[in-house]
Parts: C-alpha cells; structure tokens; sequence
C-alpha cells in the first residue's frame, strides 16, 4: 500500500544535526496519521507521499520546516527565590505565555540570585537531518481519522 492521507504509518527515525552528529534514534517504531494531521513535520510528509513500506530515505529540513527559529523573546530570568528546589541545569520547567499557552523551559545557567530560562525548543535554529525507514503502511480507522491520530501499539493510547 502507498502512503496517502489517512493511511497509518510506521516508521523508525533518526535526527542528526547537519554536521552527522546523531541527536535522537528511535527505540521504538514510531506511527502517525499521514495527511496533515500535524502528527509530523510537513516536509517529512510530503517526502513519504506516495511510498511503500521498505522505504528509506534522508532528508534535511531548515529550522522553519523542523522546530522553527531561535526566539530571543522566549529567553527569561526569574529570581532564584521563585525557582523550585531540585532543578539544576539543564532542567526544565513548565510555564506560560501571555496567551496561556504552555511552554516548557530549560534551565541555562544559575548565576547569583538569578536563573536563566529558555523557552526555545532545544533544537530550534538548527537546520536537520533525518533518517526515516517505513516499516508498515495500512489504511486508518475510522476513529483514528476522527481522532487525528493513530491509536495502538506505536501510536496514542487512550
């Protein structure tokens, strides 16, 4: 079966940065719902489009295809006495934009009375290799369509 929209997919990934360094390999197969459901990178769909499982392929993806680009405004600091015990650097913690939207942080350095924050995502600005094999190709459900997602063994579970 080709990959289409709607058709479940199931993949094993690797990123690099652009340099070969390897960044994250998946452990497990990893499945999505192909066809814009933004359970994946567009660029990464549009190269599977059409394929079969076997498939295997590499492709780079420039910051604004991938995690977007570094935002300076996302870099905060807070006054050490507002900062929770146990977190060290490189710790992460949970806050919120002016719209309430979750972001998560990452802790930069501890500088005196003060912490540095990053609400970037850990790899934006960068541009990406990624190393996609397809292991499995089959049609979706019907609820996972209605949900927007795969259900099951390498997918969301409910």
């Amino acid at each position: 079966m080709k990959i289409e929209k709607n058709s479940a997919v199931t993949l094993r990934y690797t990123v690099s940065e652009i340099t070969g360094k390897l960044l994250e390999e998946s452990k497990e197969p990893m499945s999505y719902l192909h066809g814009g459901y933004g359970n994946t990178f567009a660029k990464i769909e549009e190269a599977l489009e059409g394929k079969e499982a076997g498939y295997q392929a590499t492709i780079e993806l420039q910051p604004e295809d991938a995690f977007g680009a570094r935002n300076e405004a996302l870099l905060q600091t807070i006054p050490k006495k507002q900062f929770p015990p146990g977190v060290k650097i490189g710790g992460q913690l949970e806050g919120r934009d002016e719209s309430g939207h979750t972001i998560v942080f990452t802790v930069l350095k501890i500088k005196g009375d003060t912490v540095y924050l990053d609400g970037n995502h850990p790899l934006a600005g960068k541009p990406l290799r990624f190393g996609l094999k397809v292991l499995e190709v089959r049609p979706a459900t019907e609820e996972e369509v209605a949900h927007g997602h795969v259900h099951g063994a390498h997918g969301h579970h409910h």
